[in-house]
C-alpha cells in the first residue's frame, strides 16, 4: 500500500525534473458554477500530462543495471511519452506499446523522446499483454501506467501541491482512467485535509471505477468508448481501486458532448489547450454534475496532448449544431 511518506519522498525525488504547476483561480468558470474554481494545469506539465510524475518516480528508483536492459510501457499515449522521457534522462532503452488508432500527436511525441513505438490492437488489455510478453522476452522492466505503488506515489504529488497552494480546499475534481491519479491525489488530500472531498470523473461509457465502487469489487467493461482516449482502461487497477474505495467520495460521469464543450471552453475562456481526458473534471462542473456552490474547488486538468485534427473536428461539430 502507498503511504503519505511515499508521496513526500516522491516529491523530493522528482523535484527539478518535473514542473511544479500552480493553481489558477478562474473567474470565467467560478461565476456560473457558484464555486471558486481553481485550475491545476497539468496540461502544461513536461510531456503534456501528469504522467511524467509517476514515470519519473519509478525510473529514478530503478536499479541502473535493470534500467540498462530497457523499460517498456503499455499506454494510450501519455504514460508512454512520460516513460520515454524519464528513461531518456538516464539513457535507458525504452519501448512503448500504443493502440493502432493512437493519436498521432502522442505517437510522434513518444518517438521524439527516443522510444521504439509498437502499434498494437485497440483494447488496453491487448497492449498490456503484449508489453508484458516483450518485457519477459527481452529482459526489460515493465512499468504499469497506474497499478504500481511507485507510479501512484508520483501522481500523488499533484495532491501535495494542491494542499500547499490551497490548504482550505473543499473539493478536488480528478479525471479517472485506471485510477492511479485519483488514488494518489486522494491519499495526499485526505491525509492532510480529511474534510475535503475528492470526486472522480469518468466518461459515461467508460465508467469502470464508478461501477466497481458501486459493486464493492472490481468490475470491468468489455468495450469502453469515449473521445477521451486516456480514460479507457477496461478496469481500474487493484491498488488504485483499494485506495479509491477507502478515500474517494464520489465518481460521476460525463458525455462526449460535455467533454467537447469543456475542451472548447478551456481554449476560449482560459486560453488553455486541454485534451478531452484532461477536461473531464471541468466538463462535470459545467454540466452541473458536481455541486460547487460556495466551495473552493480544484479541477485537475490532467493532460494537454490535443491534436489539431481533433480540435478542428470539435469546432466543425459545434458549427453544425
Amino acid at each position: 500500500m502507498v503511504t503519505l511518506d511515499d508521496i513526500r519522498e516522491a516529491q523530493a525525488r522528482i523535484y527539478g525534473r518535473v514542473h511544479r504547476t500552480g493553481l489558477d483561480l478562474s473567474r470565467s468558470f467560478s461565476g456560473p458554477s457558484g464555486a471558486a474554481v481553481y485550475l491545476k494545469p497539468e496540461n502544461l506539465q513536461k510531456t503534456g500530462s501528469f504522467k511524467i510524475r509517476g514515470a519519473a518516480n519509478y525510473i529514478l528508483q530503478l536499479d541502473p543495471e535493470r534500467g540498462r536492459r530497457g523499460v517498456i510501457a503499455a499506454s494510450s499515449g501519455n504514460h508512454g511519452q512520460a516513460v520515454a522521457c524519464a528513461a531518456g534522462w538516464m539513457g535507458y532503452p525504452r519501448t512503448v506499446v500504443l493502440p493502432e488508432a493512437a493519436s498521432p500527436v502522442k505517437v510522434e511525441a513518444a518517438r521524439a523522446y527516443g522510444a521504439e513505438v509498437i502499434r498494437h490492437g485497440s483494447a488496453s488489455v491487448e497492449r498490456l499483454e503484449l508489453a508484458r510478453r516483450l518485457a519477459e522476452g527481452r529482459g526489460m522492466t515493465f512499468i504499469h501506467a497506474f497499478d504500481d505503488s511507485r507510479v501512484i506515489a508520483g501522481q500523488g504529488t499533484v495532491g501535495l501541491e494542491i494542499l500547499e497552494d490551497l490548504p482550505d480546499v473543499d473539493q478536488v475534481i480528478v479525471p479517472v482512467g485506471g485510477g492511479g491519479l485519483i488514488a494518489g491525489v486522494a491519499l495526499a488530500v485526505k491525509s492532510l485535509q480529511p474534510r475535503a472531498q475528492v470526486i472522480g470523473v469518468e466518461p459515461e461509457r467508460a465508467n469502470a471505477l464508478q461501477l466497481s465502487l458501486a459493486a464493492g469489487t472490481i468490475t470491468g467493461i468489455d468495450r469502453p468508448a469515449s473521445i477521451a482516449d486516456g480514460l479507457l482502461p477496461s478496469r481500474p487497477g487493484d491498488l488504485p481501486f483499494a485506495l479509491a474505495k477507502a478515500l474517494v467520495d464520489d465518481v460521476v460521469t460525463v458525455t462526449d458532448e460535455e467533454l467537447r464543450r469543456a475542451v472548447l471552453a478551456l481554449l476560449e475562456r482560459a486560453r488553455l489547450v486541454v485534451e478531452p481526458s484532461g477536461a473531464a473534471g471541468l466538463a462535470a462542473i459545467l454540466a452541473g454534475k458536481i455541486c460547487g456552490r460556495g466551495r473552493r474547488t480544484v479541477v485537475v486538468l490532467s493532460g494537454g496532448n490535443l491534436s489539431l485534427d481533433l480540435l478542428s473536428r470539435f469546432l466543425a461539430e459545434r458549427a453544425e449544431a
